[in-house]
């Protein structure tokens, strides 16, 4: 699934400790459309499922979290 969805917007917090990952993706909500899609490369191995936490607070639609190499790649869709 990964493979077939388009991020408007990547960021790479790769090194940062929680909650930057967390704190940097809802920046970069903010900064995209609705229906976009954001995708956050973490090494911080409880972003996914904070995000997923905080999607489900907020109302945005979490995409899933997907192995990268070294990473995971968090995907989250702007519903608002």
């Amino acid at each position: 699934m990964a493979q077939t969805l388009h991020a408007d917007k990547i960021v790479d917090a790769r090194g940062a400790q929680c909650p930057g990952p967390l704190v940097e993706l809802i920046r970069a909500l903010k900064e995209v459309p609705v229906g976009a899609v954001v995708e956050v490369w973490t090494q911080e191995p409880r972003t996914k499922d904070d995000a997923k936490a905080w999607c489900q607070r907020s109302g945005h639609e979490f995409l899933g979290a997907f192995p990268a190499e070294g990473y995971e790649r968090v995907l989250v869709r702007r519903t608002k």
